[in-house]
């Protein structure tokens, strides 16, 4: 049975997509390391970058291209200074040659090495292929970037780690999960931290959690005080500014937390939260759209549902939460989205947005649920009605980019979050007719009988029916 932390699921990185670019930048990291190990990267006189189906169809509008050369220099998505990305970028495209790895100086020309195949490969729509050549061989290595930031290669033995580490509360599907609980009379959060400390100490658990919401927050912040227009050619002017001026009024803050503090102040009626909430989701996104750093959760198109959900039950619901509390949403969430990706897929290329906001609206529901104190029947039951509300839900970027309908679709997903965790609560879950395992199989039924052009290839629905010059 597949191990997948939390810590998998959410990952700090760079935007816009967690399959489009933090994956492909995880391949190319990955192809580097497999030349050191071959004693190759000294030897390398050139490299070139094959991408196929969608991530050469929509590659321009994630920034596909950008991401393989940010990882074949060498640099960390997770701590890369995102101001550094342009000069990065500018020194490859302006000079024709790479830093591979950090450690030596190559030929490369952004307009031939990276060739935009339209076919797709047999294993999985995201897929690439990395060719190294020396003065005496050439060495190839293809990727797969199955959503998430998650990588794998086709032939390679996937469940590796699950054989070096096992979890005392092994979980494949939810009511695994459900008789776990049960057994041990415990929340779900509390079956996720038992898992998590055969793999780390308390202290890490702690602080990687911590580091992941101030991640969350920051990006909120930072979202919520830049104006503009986004990059990309749509002319997508940044609507979390003008909204959060609107809703904060005059009062004063100097950083993330004291906002934070601050916005507990401020009117609550039915408006205003939705306002704020949709604020919250928008803010992350258009970070995300502008190549900011954001947390996959369970992807980078659909990362503002759960950093909205939880500031909403921070600002509004409860003013004492604190780090319990956060790290509570994180454990639950991580979960829940790890069962959907066992069960299912969190790929737009291969399930359509149902599997990144749906997922992500699922995960959110079910931790706001467990916070308010909901059974785990109910929590599971929260992430069911989620997704429910999702399914059949596509992909269709317009221009291949992650702006629209994507950033509006991440304040849809946080208010059905909310909604489908106050049913549940409000639910006997004796009563419940449909399992959240049964909502994952249609899932992944209604994800391998929808049509290629309403996945992430840019070819159906939106994407078609508006035109770039139309905007």
């Amino acid at each position: 049975m597949e191990c997948i932390s939390v810590f998998d699921m959410l990952k700090i990185g760079v935007g816009p997509s967690s399959s489009h670019t933090l994956g492909p930048w995880r391949a190319a990291e990955q192809f580097l390391k497999e030349l050191r190990e071959r004693n190759l990267i000294d030897t390398v006189i050139g490299v070139k970058v094959d991408l196929y189906g969608s991530l050469s169809l929509t590659g321009k509008g994630h920034a596909t291209d950008l991401a393989v050369m940010l990882g074949l220099s060498g640099a960390d998505p997770e701590y890369i200074p995102v101001e550094s990305i342009d000069v990065i970028i500018s020194a490859i495209k302006n000079k024709k040659e790479i830093f591979l790895g950090n450690e030596i100086l190559i030929p490369f020309c952004f307009e031939t090495d990276i060739v935009f195949n339209r076919n797709f490969l047999p294993f999985h729509a995201n897929g690439l292929t990395f060719t190294a050549k020396t003065d005496t061989e050439t060495y190839s290595e293809t990727y797969y970037s199955i959503g998430g930031g998650f990588v794998v290669k086709e032939k390679e033995d996937h469940h590796k780690e699950e054989i070096l580490h096992t979890f005392p509360f092994p979980v494949e599907k939810a009511d695994e999960l459900l008789a776990f609980c049960a057994a041990e009379n415990k929340k779900i959060s509390e079956i996720v931290y038992e898992n998590e400390k055969t793999m780390r100490s308390e202290e890490e658990i702690h602080n990687e959690l911590l580091r992941i919401w101030d991640t969350m927050l920051e990006c909120m912040y930072i979202g919520c005080h830049s104006e503009g227009i986004l990059p990309g050619g749509l002319n997508v002017r940044r609507r979390a500014y003008d909204m959060h001026k609107n809703l904060i009024g005059v009062l004063p803050y100097e950083d993330p937390y004291s906002w934070l503090q601050i916005i507990r102040q401020t009117e609550v009626k039915f408006r205003q939260i939705l306002k704020w909430v949709s604020c919250f989701a928008l803010a992350v996104n258009e970070v995300n759209a502008s190549l900011g750093r954001v947390v996959t959760a369970p992807t980078n198109g659909s990362a503002g549902v759960i950093p909205a959900v939880l500031m909403y039950y921070l600002v509004i619901e409860n003013h004492e939460a604190g780090e319990k509390e956060i790290k509570q949403f994180l454990m639950v969430a991580g979960e829940i989205g790890s069962i959907f990706k066992k069960g299912a897929t969190i790929s737009a290329a291969m399930g359509g947005c149902q599997a990144e906001i749906g997922v992500s609206s699922a995960m959110a529901a079910a931790a706001l649920c467990e916070l308010m104190g909901g059974t785990p029947a109910q929590v599971t039951m929260a992430a069911e009605i989620a997704m429910e509300h999702h399914l059949g839900l596509t992909c269709d970027p317009i221009g291949g980019l992650v702006q629209i309908p994507c950033i509006e679709r991440n304040t849809m997903g946080a208010i059905k979050a909310i909604n489908a965790a106050e049913l549940a609560l409000e639910t006997d879950a004796l009563n419940a007719k449909v399992p959240l395992d049964k909502v994952i199989n249609t899932m992944w039924q209604t994800a391998k009988d929808m049509n290629s052009k309403y996945k992430e290839t840019s070819e159906g629905g939106l994407a078609v029916a508006v035109n770039m010059s139309d905007c």
